[in-house]
């Protein structure tokens, strides 16, 4: 039995009913990208809920058009909802949809590493006051039944871009002090995530040592950045071990290694890690990268997405 394991950042999809016409040119844009994919279990990010009218609480509206008549529309479903809240987030939700029975599925939000303060430095007789350091959005984890009855643990993630944080100082928040400051604001919220994602897999492997684990996204990081290491648990080659996880994007041809395109050059951010379980089964790795505009230059409206899906077949 083969698995079809794949992740897609959907870049921003929204509607709404006054701008139908362009969100059917981003449909026609993504359906074909999603049916190339033909996935069992497909992670999506930056999925936005809508609300029917002004009072109503907020649904996948957009994802519903988008999926209506495919196949996707019948899968299993785990999404993540805004921390504190039973409500999805209005931009940058996570959604995992399934073709087998998802047996449980949680978020996990500093249930595993808190929340804590960085004091920024003085600047001259002005201390400023300390930055909370908390995660931009969730994980999003379930735990799927394929039919032979052996389960398959799938992450769900969107780590933080590592553009500046906003950090108000003394000399304004343009100074090139703010900017090297908010720089560091985001690369802890960036890492520390990747931190407690990497905590809960070590939960799993507790559990079962042997567990079949998938861990899917857009990890704003490539495969050599301290986010990426830090979720595959091994270094290098010489540091692996039994609970390090395998990134399949890296068996796809050089010059087709990539997910973005940034100011003309090409990069590697969404991955699809997995353990040595589902590694030795590792069939095939594509990238459907043809065409995909610079996000730097492309211009609104965005059609499809700035980001390429990265699909992965494995053998059960």
């Amino acid at each position: 039995m083969d698995l079809r394991l794949a992740t897609f950042n959907l870049e921003n999809l929204d509607w709404a009913a006054t701008r139908t016409a362009a969100f059917e040119a981003r449909r026609a844009a993504l359906l074909p990208l999603l049916l190339a994919l033909d996935a069992d279990v497909l992670c999506l990010q930056e999925v936005g809920a809508q609300k029917p009218h002004k009072h109503a609480p907020r649904d996948y509206l957009a994802l519903e058009r988008l999926l209506a008549g495919t196949p996707y529309a019948d899968y299993a479903r785990a999404a993540s909802v805004r921390p504190g809240t039973d409500a999805p987030a209005d931009v940058h939700n996570l959604v995992l949809l399934s073709r087998w029975p998802i047996r449980t599925a949680r978020q996990i939000h500093h249930d595993i590493v808190q929340r804590w303060s960085w004091p920024p430095p003085r600047d001259g007789d002005v201390a400023p006051e300390p930055i909370l350091i908390e995660w931009d959005r969730p994980l999003l984890y379930a735990a799927i039944e394929p039919p032979d009855g052996t389960l398959l643990h799938v992450l769900d993630l969107h780590l933080r871009a590592p553009r500046p944080a906003p950090v108000a100082t003394a000399r304004g928040e343009g100074s090139s002090k703010s900017q090297v400051e908010g720089q560091f604001v985001a690369a802890q919220k960036r890492e520390g995530q990747a931190l407690e994602a990497r905590l809960f897999i070590e939960t799993i492997f507790d559990a079962e040592p042997e567990a079949r684990l998938a861990v899917c996204g857009d990890f704003n990081a490539d495969e050599y950045d301290a986010p990426t290491r830090l979720l595959r648990g091994g270094d290098n080659e010489t540091q692996q071990g039994p609970r390090a996880l395998t990134p399949l994007e890296v068996c796809v041809d050089a010059t087709q290694r990539f997910t973005v395109i940034h100011a003309g050059r090409p990069r590697l951010i969404d991955h699809i890690l997995v353990s040595n379980a589902l590694a030795k089964g590792w069939r095939e790795t594509r990238i459907l990268n043809d065409g995909l505009e610079d996000e730097v230059f492309a211009q609104d409206p965005i059609l499809g997405s700035l980001h390429a899906p990265i699909v992965a077949r494995l053998s059960l």
